[in-house]
């Protein structure tokens, strides 16, 4: 186990030597709203369990060649600071619903001098959203020391990053254009990670057929229109035969322990 929100999880896959281990830390596994929501005096709201207690979705990862994020929701600095984050070589994010971006900002902190940027990876149409959101960021104006400065990247198939290969997963979320992101190393797939989804393509499934690990959206146990249930996610995994599962992007309906 490594630190983080309860289900942080520190994952080698077996082939592979000790000097390629890859650490994923959940910086948050909430849905949009987090948990406890305000003014809900629902049992998971108000429980003292600290596994009840969940920011909005958020992975940062790391390697022995780079360290990045997935996704940077309004819990972003909070998460930073809790796991003592100090560097980060890229950000990546899986769309543009505001739980996913809205603390894109906070990312200033790791281009503070003027000659440090940041790469950015996302589709067109998130960075057409944040561009729309922070306009200040991308317009090239402000190379100052403390602002944010990018690289952005619109990405529509596999790139590289550090030792990783990354292939965008194309999944069905409501309305946006959402991907969730397949991470392999020398022809290996090492995990993916899907926290947004209500269906999965038939694309997305041939990516992840026989996978070591998936992290996958769960978020409640009746069905919802843009989020998969805890049903019909363990029905893909059956599905999909995968071998470890982590599940999240949880509601306040999923009672930590009433779940396990």
């Amino acid at each position: 186990m490594s630190v983080g929100e309860w289900f942080a999880v520190s994952y080698t896959p077996p082939p592979l030597a000790m000097e390629t281990k890859t650490e994923i830390i959940f910086l948050g596994t909430g849905t949009s709203i987090g948990v406890p929501v305000i003014g809900c005096d629902c049992e998971v709201c108000l429980s003292e369990d600290p596994k009840n207690k969940r920011l909005r979705s958020s992975l940062f990862v790391t390697t022995p060649e780079v360290r990045f994020v997935v996704d940077t929701g309004p819990d972003f600095r909070q998460q930073c600071l809790r796991e003592g984050i100090r560097h980060l070589d890229a950000a990546l994010f899986t769309h543009a619903h505001s739980d996913h971006v809205m603390g894109f900002d906070d990312l200033r902190r790791f281009t503070v001098r003027e000659h440090e940027e940041l790469p950015i990876f996302a589709n067109g149409e998130c960075l057409d959203r944040l561009e729309a959101a922070f306009p200040y960021i991308f317009d090239g104006e402000n190379r100052y020391r403390g602002y944010l400065k990018i690289a952005p990247h619109r990405i529509s198939g596999p790139f590289p990053l550090g030792d990783l290969l990354v292939t965008p997963l194309p999944v069905i979320h409501g309305k946006v254009e959402t991907n969730g992101f397949l991470f392999s190393r020398n022809d290996q797939k090492v995990f993916a990670y899907i926290p947004d989804a209500k269906i999965l393509t038939a694309e997305t499934k041939s990516h992840l057929a026989g996978i070591d690990l998936l992290v996958l959206d769960g978020l409640q146990p009746e069905r919802h229109q843009t989020h998969l249930s805890i049903s019909e996610s363990l029905a893909l995994i059956k599905e999909l035969e995968v071998k470890q599962a982590w599940l999240t992007h949880f509601s306040c309906r999923m009672n930590y322990k009433t779940l396990e």
